[in-house]
């Protein structure tokens, strides 16, 4: 397989509600893997208008992909 550059390994901890999601999304668009589904969801947020910015307050346990802060949240 072709080297694509990616050497650093990113490790996250999902629900299984969180999984089931990313699962659905991913087979209902055919994606190869989980990892390219994370990495196309990624892209897609980070290219969105007005994404979520963390703030010094907010703790990783405040972030989740069934709940957590809205732009209405943030400061």
């Amino acid at each position: 397989m072709a080297e694509l550059g990616r050497g650093e390994r990113l490790q996250i901890m999902l629900t299984e509600d969180e999984l089931r999601i990313l699962d659905d999304w991913r087979f209902d668009r055919r994606m190869p893997s989980r990892a390219s589904a994370v990495r196309e969801l990624l892209r897609r947020g980070l290219a969105a208008e007005g994404f979520i910015r963390s703030d010094d307050r907010l703790k990783s346990a405040d972030f989740g992909v069934t709940e957590g802060p809205t732009a209405e949240d943030q400061p």
